[in-house]
């Protein structure tokens, strides 16, 4: 019989410190340890390379994120490729033997990130990104048919944030008014409770990006802890498959090892945020609070829910396929019929099925929301202040950067807001 050697240990546990420094504010111990695993874990490079390139952004560093970002991006798009023999090993372990190849939303924010990253930088490449989250979506829900044409893809959710920063690209021409409205109208489409929607498509077809003498400034937020994924026991299949091999057992010419290794799966998990949007002051004066252009937590979960059934599927397949192995062991090996040998082949099928863990491979650095305020500013310098806020209730301490308008142009800020601070530093760039 042949046993693979799968590890108990899942990524969800190897990841946990990373998480820990990271929203405590300790980005370098952050991306110390990331470093470090980085080097000892080769089928988790891909997934940590995505929560480097969060550390990166929080370190001020857009350029570097979006190589890293470009990079997952085309080995992702690679890795949709089926590997047999890798599948075929992954039957007789566990899905962590299989190229990690992304979640659907990951996948599409990977291409949000670009944009938000390159629009950080020299913003050459921003409006293209943009319109890859659009384009990857799609081909995501139109590549989701199973072999019975059923499609759980159908349900997704869409992706504001890639329409949003093409349409905010596009106003600033003062020229390609009719592009940012088709934008604005996606944005308005795929995230109704997004209130700013209705003011950009209102300003757009007047034809006005802002009053003689203006700019505008968009505040972008990373805000509160995002989802990851940890390991479950599947407690009703696991009882289920128990009764089966005790039923076959007591039919058939031999026993099947007994189901006592719970069935363990990957579930998304959400953390419950204390910071619910960022206050944007600007030389003392109240502008507002970020509002939500993409609900990344909502995305995971329900995303996830979607395919759960496959998950699932797998897992109890690959439980049959360990059972059938042990069974067609006792059919050849001999003296199989002998109380002690059958005893020893049911056992070492048991210890085959306790290896199994979950794949709880994700990008664990995710924001629970990325959110937006656009503030219409005089050209000059101004001072400008974050805060994180729970409702009306301001929390912790403010973070400060100064920024210049120039008329007639955008400037833009990223800033990561976890929890009740700032984590890392504020980006800030003006378009060029």
């Amino acid at each position: 019989m042949i046993v693979g050697a799968a590890g108990c240990a899942t990524h969800a546990d190897r990841l946990r410190d990373v998480r820990s420094e990271f929203y405590s504010g300790n980005v370098d111990e952050a991306g110390r340890l990331l470093d470090k695993k980085l080097a000892r874990h080769s089928r988790d490079t891909d997934v940590l390379k995505l929560d480097r390139s969060m550390v990166d952004f929080s370190f001020g560093r857009p350029r570097q994120a979006e190589q890293l970002l470009r990079e997952i991006r085309d080995r992702f798009d690679y890795l949709e490729q089926t590997s047999l023999p890798e599948h075929a090993l992954a039957s007789l372990t566990d899905d962590q033997r299989i190229a990690y190849a992304g979640e659907d939303y990951e996948k599409v924010l990977i291409r949000g990130f670009l944009a938000l990253a390159n629009l950080l930088d020299d913003g050459g490449d921003a409006a293209a990104y943009g319109l890859q989250v659009t384009a990857k979506q799609h081909e995501i829900i139109e590549a989701g048919a199973d072999e019975t044409g059923n499609n759980p893809k159908l349900s997704y959710k869409r992706v504001a944030l890639g329409a949003y920063i093409h349409g905010l690209l596009r106003e600033e021409t003062h020229s390609n008014y009719d592009d940012a409205e088709r934008a604005y109208q996606h944005v308005a489409e795929w995230e109704p409770s997004f209130v700013a929607a209705a003011a950009d498509l209102e300003r757009v077809r007047n034809g006005r990006h802002s009053a003689a003498g203006n700019g505008v400034l968009y505040v972008f937020t990373l805000v509160g802890r995002g989802p990851y994924k940890e390991q479950v026991s599947e407690i009703p299949t696991t009882a289920a498959l128990f009764i089966a091999d005790r039923i076959i057992s007591h039919t058939a010419s031999h026993t099947l090892p007994p189901t006592i290794a719970p069935v363990k799966v990957p579930r998304v998990v959400l953390t419950r945020n204390s910071v619910t949007a960022v206050g944007v002051r600007a030389d003392g004066r109240d502008l507002g609070t970020t509002e939500t252009i993409t609900d990344v937590g909502q995305l995971a979960v329900q995303q996830f829910q979607a395919i759960y059934p496959r998950v699932m599927a797998r897992a109890i397949a690959r439980r049959a396929i360990k059972k059938g192995v042990v069974y067609a062991a006792k059919e050849t090996v001999h003296g199989a019929d002998s109380p002690l040998v059958s005893l020893a082949l049911d056992a070492g099928g048991v210890a085959w099925e306790a290896t199994e863990a979950a794949d709880t491979r994700c990008w664990g650095l995710l924001p629970d929301k990325i959110q937006v305020l656009r503030v219409e500013l005089p050209a000059g310098e101004h001072r400008i202040s974050l805060r994180a806020v729970h409702g009306t209730a301001r929390l912790g301490p403010e973070a400060r950067e100064t920024v210049h308008i120039a008329a007639g142009r955008n400037t833009y800020l990223l800033a990561n807001f976890p929890d009740t601070k700032l984590v890392g530093t504020i980006l800030a760039k003006q378009s060029n």
